[in-house]
């Protein structure tokens, strides 16, 4: 099966149902050959996303950090206090969001968005005062010792399931590339499934466990980053490292011009 099979919902929506900028998420990671065999197990209590006939969406988002890692190393070693500062464009529609992703206080992701202009997408400039003020009021660092620069390069395809039993959401995340100022990698044969709940697990998550899978801890920023660079500490990801992420010995074209673009944003 797949999703053109499924009934659709609309953007406008499925942001007034599960809008979830304040969610618990649990991560899997699947062949992408298994993804039919679970559609056909949730279709029936799910809904597509369907923006003007698209179903699946190309994403980009460049993330970015200070010269001393801040934001990976509050990551790599568990610390409460944990952000990220993204660029995310949506490429279907050129549409852009400037986003500080933070660890909430019960082990949620609080997520906050500024719109932002795609041309921007490689710089903190214009949406600067935006990043300071989340973090001020989440004390984290000071204002005048912060500096970000680009440090990191995604791109996937994703699907996005409602789930109105539970208003939650369910993305699906194929044709994953990664790209830093050194080198790329791309993992064509792994699916990335998130559920996104309020907090009680959903129909897929359970779903999922009844075969046998079960969350794995990864960052598309974090264990991406530790996969490209493996001088830096991975403890969190070290399995998920091992199983499943492996870097090539020599960088694609599309990673060697990626590369290029970070390294004059930054």
């Amino acid at each position: 099966m797949s999703t053109a099979d499924m009934d659709s919902i609309g953007l406008v929506e499925l942001t007034e149902r599960a809008a979830l900028q304040a969610r618990f998420d649990r991560k899997y990671l699947l062949p992408v050959a298994l993804v039919p065999e679970l559609l056909v197990d949730i279709a029936p209590q799910a809904r597509i996303l369907e923006i003007d006939g698209i179903r699946s969406f190309a994403y980009e988002s460049i993330y970015f950090d200070t010269p001393a890692m801040t934001s990976y190393l509050l990551t790599a070693h568990r610390r409460r206090r944990r952000f990220k500062v993204r660029t995310r464009t949506y490429l279907d529609s050129a549409q852009c969001w400037l986003e500080v992703k933070l660890a909430g206080a019960r082990g949620d992701t609080v997520k906050h968005r500024f719109p932002y202009l795609p041309e921007h997408g490689t710089t903190l400039a214009p949406g600067r005062e935006f990043v300071d003020g989340i973090l001020d009021q989440e004390s984290i660092g000071r204002r005048e010792q912060r500096e970000f620069v680009p440090v990191l390069r995604t791109r996937y395809q994703r699907s996005t399931l409602y789930l109105p039993a539970t208003d939650s959401r369910v993305t699906i995340d194929t044709d994953l590339t990664w790209q830093d100022d050194r080198a790329g990698l791309r993992l064509p044969t792994l699916a990335v499934i998130e559920t996104k709940t309020s907090s009680v697990a959903s129909r897929v998550d359970r779903l999922l466990w009844q075969r046998g899978h079960r969350p794995v801890r990864i960052s598309k920023y974090a264990t991406g980053l530790a996969a490209l660079r493996p001088d830096l500490p991975a403890v969190p990801w070290r399995r998920t490292l091992r199983r499943h992420f492996t870097v090539p010995a020599q960088p694609t074209d599309l990673a060697i011009l990626a590369c290029a673009e970070l390294a004059t944003a930054s």
